[in-house]
């Protein structure tokens, strides 16, 4: 199959061949369709969080302690501080440990100097996954997801099957909601508070779960593996607009919505809150079977991660606002999907969609896999989605710690891999292998948002060794000769040919040379605003293309 990577280049020194066979840092670029911004990323097996450009290179990086590991998320405010997870390396010794866990949240300022710190990590009680920072009225608050270990007499007051407990302890999952100025938790939500079960009936939980669909079945084990992690949460997000939480519970293959405007008596009962439930859930979706109400033919989602709500960099009026959208793992035995979907807001009733038995919708609004091959965005763990605001996609595949945006036209306009193993920078050349550069998310930020202003972002170089310092400086424009034609190169990559776009308004003349000089092809008094043109007889290689007999293009072909 060939390839064929391109970019706008004004007026540009015709220099040597542009590296295109990249396997760690940048792998490709087109700055023309990708979203331009700096790409948040916090790899696994280390203890810095790195910001760099879509050219790949750091600039700016909060440097941690050799001792921590990623706890697993990072997130810039507005304001410029980072709030940042993290646990010890050597948890050997740990009360509670599985996957995903954390111990610790720090705020640190631009400079990385520490002006808070929190930590939950004991033989009860454990972080992990994920956070979601709140800020109202210039004020921090922080939201947190932790195991809470409960006995074996706790298990069986509240209905547990216990024949199929793999020890004699659960961990469920607890929410709550820190202030950093006081250290107060001042909101909190338990799963246990909000349990159903039909296995005993002497027991005051005792009903049927799909009469029930806002109590969470006690019993609920999809693989039978009675593991004390129960439910594996692995992200929240806070919806600021209606109080609501939103996390992904991968142990049910769902995501649930709480009412965060309950008080902390009310999250513990099934009363109050604008929802009117208390702290049953408003909402559950990606496999009714959890609550009863369906078979593994009406699952959707697949150890998912990343559900968030689609809200943040994006406009109120976009289609794709307030859904939801995640990275669905397990869908295939070597292939994951990002999906997103509406949930059903109804903002007069304050609920969201239920017919018949289950929640809705019966399917999700967009379904995308890798455009190339799908194998390449396999990861049965860890990875993320985030919608942009030019309606692409970043997707980050987090068991190979690969990122790609794509246009909804599946065209792959920006590729980057971590260069990561083991905790160390690996050269250019090394060819990462499943699970040796876990990446948990890449998340893109603006080059307008306001954490980012006023803030040193200069390139101080690249996180590999032995960098291909020449690949961005040969797609990056350098003059607005293309902006004026309004020129594009489509798509990226390419197979059998490319089209070239323009002002429809004007005629053109196009002529594309090889790096020696040699004229490739031709074509005069072009008009319509596009020209296809067919490159499958182009040797490997990377071609000047000229406009009314101006430099205006670069692209590269790969066979």
């Amino acid at each position: 199959m060939k390839n064929i990577f391109f970019s706008i280049l004004c007026l540009f020194a015709i220099t040597s061949s542009v590296q295109s066979q990249n396997t760690v840092g940048l792998l490709s670029y087109n700055p023309f369709n990708s979203f331009d911004g700096y790409n948040l990323f916090y790899p696994h097996n280390q203890p810095n969080v790195y910001l760099i450009d879509n050219c790949g290179e750091i600039v700016h990086t909060w440097e941690g302690d050799e001792d921590i590991r990623p706890g697993n998320m990072a997130y810039l405010l507005e304001d410029g501080r980072l709030v940042v997870t993290s646990r010890p390396a050597d948890f050997s010794s740990d009360g509670i440990w599985a996957g995903g866990g954390g111990a610790n949240i720090m705020i640190k300022e631009w400079d990385n100097t520490i002006n808070w710190e929190f930590t939950m990590n004991s033989d009860s009680l454990r972080l992990h996954h994920d956070i979601a920072p709140i800020v109202k009225d210039g004020k921090l608050t922080i939201l947190a997801i932790a195991w809470e270990k409960k006995s074996l007499e706790d298990v069986i007051a509240v209905g547990r099957d216990t024949s199929v407990l793999e020890s004699a302890e659960m961990w469920p999952d607890f929410i709550f909601e820190i202030d950093p100025e006081t250290d107060e938790f001042i909101w909190e939500w338990h799963t246990w508070d909000h349990l159903i079960q039909d296995f005993d009936s002497t027991k005051p939980n005792f009903g049927v779960v799909a009469d029930n669909p806002w109590r969470i079945d006690i019993n609920y084990d999809f693989d039978g593996s009675g593991d004390p992690d129960w439910m594996h949460s692995n992200s929240i997000d806070y919806d600021r607009d209606r109080s609501q939480i939103l996390i992904s519970v991968p142990n049910f293959h769902e995501v649930w919505i709480i009412d965060h405007s309950t008080t902390t008596a009310e999250a513990a009962s099934s009363i109050g809150g604008l929802g009117g439930r208390g702290g049953d859930l408003m909402y559950r979706w990606g496999n009714p079977a959890a609550y009863h109400s369906g078979t593994v033919d009406d699952q959707q989602l697949w150890y998912q991660h990343d559900a968030h709500f689609i809200d943040e960099h994006i406009s109120p009026i976009d289609p794709q606002y307030k859904k939801i959208g995640v990275f669905n793992n397990r869908v295939g035995e070597d292939f994951s999907t990002v999906n997103i979907w509406n949930p059903g807001w109804d903002m007069y009733d304050w609920g969201y969609a239920f017919s018949g038995d289950t929640f809705g919708p019966a399917d999700f609004d967009l379904t995308r896999k890798h455009p190339v091959d799908s194998t390449l965005m396999h990861s049965t763990g860890l990875s993320s989605l985030q919608y942009l605001p030019n309606t692409n996609l970043l997707v980050c595949v987090g068991r190979f710690g690969y990122a790609y945006e794509m246009t909804q036209d599946g065209d792959i306009v920006w590729e980057y891999k971590t260069p990561i193993i083991g905790g160390a920078s690996v050269p250019q050349g090394t060819e990462p292998t499943i699970n040796q550069n876990l990446t948990f998310r890449m998340d893109r930020y603006p080059v307008d948002y306001a954490g980012l202003e006023g803030q040193d972002l200069t390139q101080k170089g690249w996180l590999e060794l032995e960098p291909d310092t020449t690949l961005c400086d040969a797609i990056l424009p350098t003059s607005d000769l293309a902006i004026d034609y309004q020129i594009e190169i489509s798509p990226n990559p390419a197979d059998q040919m490319i089209a070239v776009k323009w002002n429809e308004a004007m005629y053109i003349n196009i002529q594309i040379y090889d790096m020696m000089g040699r004229l490739q092809y031709e074509d005069y008094n072009v008009n319509g605003g596009m020209k296809y043109i067919d490159t499958a007889l182009f040797i490997n290689g990377t071609y000047n293309l000229l406009i009314n007999g101006k430099d205006t293009g670069r692209f590269i072909i790969n066979h």
